[in-house]
């Protein structure tokens, strides 16, 4: 028998879910950005690491206001969201050097979107053989590298992030 080892789900198994908080808020206090896997907030756009990952380096990256879906948005929330997901692929390509990727934006519940009342793009990056036949038939994902290693390696290159202007990589 093979053994998948994923400790950061128990987190979320033992959790309470707390009640009314939106995972996309990043608020004011920037001393749980760590628990909670936030690479970036900056004034307009905030980047964090899936909890729940499809793989290693799997990116959220949301408008900080809590807006549903893209006409919610400011014309500068627009331009900064997609400068975020761009600067992200870059960070991305530059850390883990990922083959392609996949970015997809799930607007309402039967399109998938797990937290609808707050939009996010996914950025998911990939690689050549990185499906296999534990996703197909045993609707597991393996997942190699431990959560809170990729953040490690990850958060440094967001940090060089100018939060006023939006950033540069």
């Amino acid at each position: 028998m093979e053994v998948i080892w994923a400790p950061w789900r128990m987190e979320y198994i033992l959790s309470d879910q707390k009640a009314g908080e939106c995972i996309f808020c990043p608020g004011v206090d920037r001393k749980r950005d760590e628990q909670r896997l936030i690479l970036f907030a900056g004034p307009l756009t905030m980047i964090m690491m899936n909890r729940f990952p499809y793989i290693n380096g799997h990116l959220l990256v949301s408008p900080v206001r809590h807006v549903p879906d893209l006409s919610g948005l400011s014309g500068e929330e627009r331009l900064d969201l997609m400068d975020m997901v761009d600067k992200s692929v870059t960070v991305l390509k530059k850390v883990m050097g990922p083959e392609g990727f996949n970015i997809g934006l799930n607007l309402g519940k039967v399109a998938g979107a797990g937290v609808e009342s707050h939009m996010h793009f996914h950025i998911v990056p990939r690689w050549a053989g990185d499906t296999n036949y534990m996703s197909v038939l045993a609707e597991v994902r393996v997942i190699p590298e431990h959560i809170r290693e990729t953040y490690s390696k990850l958060l440094p290159h967001f940090k060089e992030f100018n939060p006023i202007s939006g950033g540069d990589a």
